[in-house]
C-alpha cells in the first residue's frame, strides 16, 4: 500500500497540490488523470521519492519495492537490453553484481565463502535463477526480439528503448508500479498485453496515461486532479466521465426532483455495473459503485474545445486511386506496390507496427515527400488537408495567435479567427500569446484550427491526438465522428480507431491488407488476419 498525507506542493506563487490525502490499496489499478501542466507526472514523482513535496508525507507499506518507468533513455546506454530490464529490481541486481565480484577474487577467502553463501540464499529467495528468462520474456512479450536482448541500449532505437525500460518497470513482480503514459511507442498489439497484464497484476498499480481505451480495459479507480486536490472515483474512465457530466447536468438543472436525480444516477450505476467487459474485478467494483451517492461525484471543472470539420464542398465519387505505389528510406522499403482506391465516405485507419511506414505514405499523398515507384492521383473534385505528425515548420514565426492564423484564413477579420481560436480555448489575452512559447497541445490546437478553417472533403490526420489532454482527445474524437468527409488517419488511440474508422489498412514490410466495413476490435480478433499477418511480418 501507498499513500499520500497532506501532501502539498508549490512552484513560487504557483500551486499544484493542497493538502492531498489519498490510499492507494492492493489489487486495484489508479488511473490518475488531469488537465495537461496539472501535475500528473509531478505527482509520481512525490509517491516515488524522485520530487520533494513542499509539505505532507509518503508512507509506503515496510519492505514494498516501488517499480518507476524511467523516462531518461540514455541513462542505461552503456548496457544491454536484457540487463537493463533487471537492473529494474534494484536489490536483485546488486545480489547479481556482489557474487560476480566474490567469484572474480583470486584471494578468496572464508569470510568471502560465508558472504557468497548468504548472497546465493538471498538470490534463491528472489527467484533470481528465473531472471534472465522472465526479463526476455518480457522483452520479446513487448516486441523486443532475441537478437536485440544482449545489444547495447546505445544501438537499439528510440521506440525500443522506451520498450525496454517499460519491461524494466515491470520486471519482479513489484509491490507498487508506477507507470507514465506507458502505451507510447507501443503500437496495438503491445498495447493489449499491457493491458492483460495489467488487468491481472494483483498488487498497486498506478498510471498515467492519454489512452482512453487502455485507462477503460485497465483501471479500477480513476483519481482525478482537478483545483489542486486529487479526488479518487471507482470505475474506469469512461464511468468517471459520464458520471461528472451527469452530475454537471443536474447541478444545472436546478428545480430537478432530488429523488429523480437519485433515480437516473441509479438506474446509471446499475448499467456500467452490469457491463463486465468494461473493467476487471467486475464484482467488486459492482458492490462499490452500488454504494455511491448523488454526494460522492462531483462534476469537473475542465474545459474541452469544440472541434468540428465541415466540407466547403462534398467530394464526388473519384476520391483518391493509388497503384503500385513505392518509397523506401536510406535503403529500407516502407512500402512497396501499394495499391488502394479510397472511396468517397472511406475513414480509413492505418495501423501497423511502423509508424515511419505510415508516415512516410501520408507525406507522399501530401506533395511533402515523392515516391520511387508507382502513381497517385487525387479526383478534381477534392480539397484535401493534411495535418502532420511533426508540426514544428508551421511555428517557426515569430507572431502571436492571432496573425498566425490569419495566414491560413481567407477572412481575416479578427473577430472571425478570434472566434475560432475560441472554440480551441484560446479566450481573452489568450490569442494573443506568441506561438514560440506554445505547448506541444497548443500547437496541437492551433492545427487542428488550421484544418477547420480549411474545410476540406479529405483530411489525412498523422497521430492526432499526440500531446493533447483526455478532453480534447475526446472532443476531436467526436468531431472525427461527425466529420462527412473522407478521412485517411494513423493514431495509438484504441478508441478512436474503433468508433472513427470503417476501414483498416495495415502495411507490413512484404505487403500490406486492407479491409473494408471492418471495426478495429474485429480486425484484431480475425483469426484469418491474424495468420496472413503472421505471413507478411515473417
Amino acid at each position: 500500500m501507498i499513500s499520500s498525507n497532506g501532501i502539498s506542493l508549490r512552484y513560487g506563487s504557483r500551486k499544484l497540490f493542497s493538502d492531498v490525502n489519498i490510499i492507494f490499496s492492493p489489487g486495484n489499478c489508479y488511473g490518475l488523470i488531469g488537465a495537461n501542466g496539472s501535475g500528473k507526472s509531478t505527482f509520481l514523482k512525490i509517491l516515488s521519492g524522485e520530487v520533494n513535496s513542499t509539505a505532507g508525507e509518503v508512507t509506503v507499506s515496510p519492505g514494498e519495492r516501488i517499480a518507476v518507468l524511467k523516462q531518461d533513455q540514455f541513462v542505461f546506454d552503456e548496457f544491454t537490453a536484457l540487463t537493463t530490464v533487471i537492473m529494474g529490481h534494484k536489490k536483485l541486481y546488486d545480489i547479481i553484481k556482489g557474487k560476480e565480484t566474490l567469484h572474480a577474487k583470486k584471494d578468496f577467502s572464508d569470510k568471502d565463502g560465508m558472504e557468497l553463501s548468504e548472497l546465493e540464499a538471498e538470490f534463491s529467495i528472489l527467484d533470481g535463477w528465473n531472471a534472465e528468462s522472465d526479463a526476455a520474456k518480457l522483452l520479446s512479450d513487448l516486441g523486443i526480439t532475441e537478437q536485440f536482448h544482449g545489444v547495447e541500449m546505445k544501438q537499439l532505437e528510440e521506440g525500443q528503448k522506451v520498450r525496454v525500460l517499460l519491461a524494466q518497470a515491470l520486471f519482479g513482480n513489484p509491490d507498487i508500479l508506477l507507470l507514465d503514459e506507458p502505451t507510447n511507442h507501443l503500437d496495438i498489439e503491445n498495447c493489449v498485453w499491457l493491458e492483460g497484464f495489467l488487468s491481472n497484476f494483483k498488487n498497486t498499480a498506478i498510471v498515467v496515461s492519454h489512452d482512453r481505451h487502455f485507462l477503460d480495459k485497465v483501471c479500477t479507480h480513476i483519481a482525478d486532479i482537478d483545483y489542486g486536490k486529487i479526488q479518487l472515483y471507482p470505475g474506469n474512465f469512461s464511468f468517471w466521465l459520464e458520471s461528472s457530466q451527469l452530475v454537471l447536468r443536474q447541478r444545472m438543472e436546478t428545480n430537478k426532483k432530488i429523488e429523480k436525480k437519485r433515480e437516473e444516477l441509479k438506474n446509471f450505476i446499475a448499467r456500467f455495473s452490469a457491463n463486465a467487459s468494461k473493467a476487471k474485478q467486475a464484482t467488486s467494483r459492482k458492490k462499490i459503485l452500488e454504494k455511491l451517492t448523488l454526494e460522492d461525484i462531483k462534476p469537473s471543472s475542465r474545459r474541452s474545445p469544440y472541434i468540428n470539420f465541415e466540407q466547403a464542398r462534398e467530394a464526388g465519387n473519384n476520391v483518391l486511386t493509388i497503384d503500385r505505389l513505392s518509397k523506401s528510406l536510406d535503403g529500407q522499403a516502407m512500402f512497396k506496390d501499394l495499391t488502394l482506391t479510397v472511396e468517397k465516405g472511406d475513414k480509413i485507419a492505418f495501423v501497423g507496427s511502423d509508424d515511419l511506414a505510415n508516415t512516410t505514405l501520408f507525406q507522399v499523398l501530401s506533395g511533402e515527400a515523392r515516391p520511387d515507384g508507382g502513381i497517385f492521383k487525387w479526383g478534381a473534385s477534392i480539397n484535401p488537408a493534411y495535418y502532420p505528425k511533426d508540426n514544428t515548420k508551421y511555428f517557426d514565426v515569430d507572431c502571436n495567435l492571432i496573425d498566425w492564423l490569419r495566414r491560413y484564413s481567407d477572412n481575416t477579420d479578427e473577430v472571425f479567427v478570434r472566434g475560432y481560436l475560441g472554440r480551441m480555448l484560446f479566450s481573452g489575452d489568450e490569442s494573443f500569446k506568441q506561438v514560440g512559447v506554445l505547448s506541444g497541445g497548443e500547437r496541437v490546437r492551433c492545427m487542428l484550427s488550421r484544418m477547420m478553417l480549411a474545410q476540406p472533403n479529405v483530411m489525412i490526420l498523422d497521430h492526432p491526438t499526440n500531446h493533447l489532454d483526455l478532453e480534447s482527445i475526446e472532443a476531436l474524437n467526436k468531431g472525427l465522428e461527425r466529420f462527412e468527409g473522407t478521412l485517411l488517419f494513423a493514431s495509438h488511440d484504441h478508441q478512436l480507431i474503433q468508433t472513427v474508422a470503417n476501414r483498416i489498412v495495415e502495411i507490413t514490410p512484404n505487403g500490406f491488407i486492407d479491409r473494408p466495413n471492418i471495426t478495429l476490435d474485429e480486425y484484431l480478433s480475425d483469426e484469418n488476419i491474424k495468420k496472413q499477418l503472421h505471413r507478411l511480418y515473417s
